[in-house]
């Protein structure tokens, strides 16, 4: 990495040029481009994320969004709510049917998902 950080540093190109931008940017960035050296906690990519985030990219794409700001909000309660379900190993349909039975009996209850652990 010290290798990379330093030929981009000795690169001469002309200012305003594609090459100057994207070095500059790199540049601008290094710390965070190279945290996941020093620390073992962050990963090399955002895969995770983005798989996380294809359940919700799909959803949206089969009802085409929320009409209102207030169904946008829902939605994305919903979505982290089943999200968080999935990723503690509880069965997101369980969850909600769970959560929604303690809602009836007690109102004004909140139920979070559980852990699997």
């Amino acid at each position: 990495m010290a290798a990379i950080r330093e030929w981009a540093l000795a690169q001469r190109s002309l200012p305003g040029s594609a090459l100057r931008k994207a070095l500059e940017y790199m540049l601008e960035l290094w710390s965070g481009l190279t945290v996941f050296l020093s620390n073992p906690w962050v990963p090399l990519d955002n895969n995770l994320v983005e798989r996380q985030l294809r359940d919700m990219v799909l959803g949206r794409k089969n009802h085409y969004g929320s009409k209102s700001l207030r169904g946008t909000e829902v939605a994305a309660l919903f979505y982290s709510l089943m999200e968080t379900a999935r990723l503690r190993g509880e069965d997101p349909a369980r969850y909600l049917l769970r959560a929604a039975l303690a809602a009836i009996e007690t109102p004004g209850t909140v139920t979070l998902p559980s852990s699997s652990d």
